[in-house]
């Protein structure tokens, strides 16, 4: 089967993300534990809310975030989670948990004014998107969700042990010879160890062998761009650090645990895309989740990947965030 990545089955034009638009508010939010969270508002004041929770952990949100909601209907808070992006301390894993960015949702939403709005998060942005909103239904009026990734242990192991390896071998091989033979037997904890180092020259070549498996990954077809934006020295410090810092932990979540409480999340209405092909977060997760929460409509792309920006994908998203914007 051949696809036309420009149309749907049906031959009609896919979507593509709302033109360029700078903030029209923007600020540092001060946690009082150390971290300043940078966050800038898009679109149209008082018109439907929403925020966007990029992923990673630790990828930051960049321009092109803002450009998957219609601007005249929505009103969207996006910002940097703790040590990413433009939030500060960079790279800082200091008071840095799934529960410390769900209370930082919550200072937004306040700080926004809205007593719901509508959580958008894709990646590791669809687990804090789910622990939010499994904490805090009451403030969600819809989810969209995409690339589910629930953190259980054999998702982790798929992409860092053994899985994701298999489809990409050349790309598994960088990876792989970052860390010595005897300790190979668990690579994420190996890279922990060169990730907090306190020496430059330890720390950053992990931190690029980390960043690129993920950046040459994530797309059915191979894209440059994100090689060059995961391999940035900058970025990956944080990224890695950051990203590895979650999962050693298991996002200090238990075993199964965002799976386990989605009942919370029936009566909420939303959307969840899923690559057929994603090899960073397999699509069995996405099928869990839409079994336990009958409130989202499972929509599986079949011609992508892991990325957003991925024509079938951003498609899907632009569908969902038009369906639920109000007016």
């Amino acid at each position: 089967m051949s696809f036309d990545r420009s149309t749907e089955a049906d031959g009609s034009p896919r979507r593509s993300l709302f033109p360029p638009i700078e903030p029209y508010a923007s600020g540092y939010l001060d946690t009082g534990d150390g971290h300043a969270i940078y966050w800038e508002r898009v679109g149209t004041p008082g018109a439907t809310p929403a925020v966007f929770l990029h992923g990673g952990p630790g990828a930051g949100s960049g321009p092109d975030h803002r450009r998957l909601f219609d601007p005249a209907r929505y009103d969207v808070t996006i910002f940097d989670q703790r040590g990413c992006g433009r939030s500060r301390p960079h790279a800082s894993l200091d008071t840095n948990t799934t529960w410390h960015l769900v209370a930082d949702i919550e200072r937004l939403r306040r700080m926004a004014g809205a007593d719901k709005w509508l959580v958008f998060g894709g990646s590791w942005g669809s687990t804090l998107a789910l622990a939010y909103a499994e904490t805090h239904p009451e403030h969600v009026s819809a989810l969209i969700l995409r690339g589910i990734f629930t953190l259980r242990r054999f998702e982790l192991e798929w992409y860092y042990q053994k899985g994701a390896s298999w489809f990409f071998p050349e790309k598994w091989r960088g990876f792989v010879d970052a860390i010595p033979a005897p300790e190979r037997g668990d690579m994420m904890s190996a890279y922990n160890r060169r990730l907090t180092a306190v020496e430059d020259a330890t720390r950053l070549p992990a931190a690029l062998a980390w960043s690129l498996w993920e950046g040459e990954t994530i797309t059915l077809l191979p894209d440059a761009g994100f090689s060059a934006v995961h391999g940035d020295a900058h970025f990956a410090q944080a990224f890695a650090r950051i990203e590895n810092h979650y999962f050693v932990h298991g996002g200090w979540l238990e075993e199964g645990q965002l799976l386990r409480d989605a009942v919370r999340l029936n009566g909420i209405p939303g959307v969840i895309v899923q690559g057929r092909y994603d090899m960073a977060c397999p699509p069995v997760s996405a099928y869990d989740l839409s079994r336990i929460w009958t409130d989202a409509e499972l929509q599986m792309v079949e011609d992508a990947g892991h990325a957003f920006s991925e024509p079938g994908i951003c498609h899907r998203l632009i569908e969902a965030t038009d369906r639920f914007a109000a007016g």
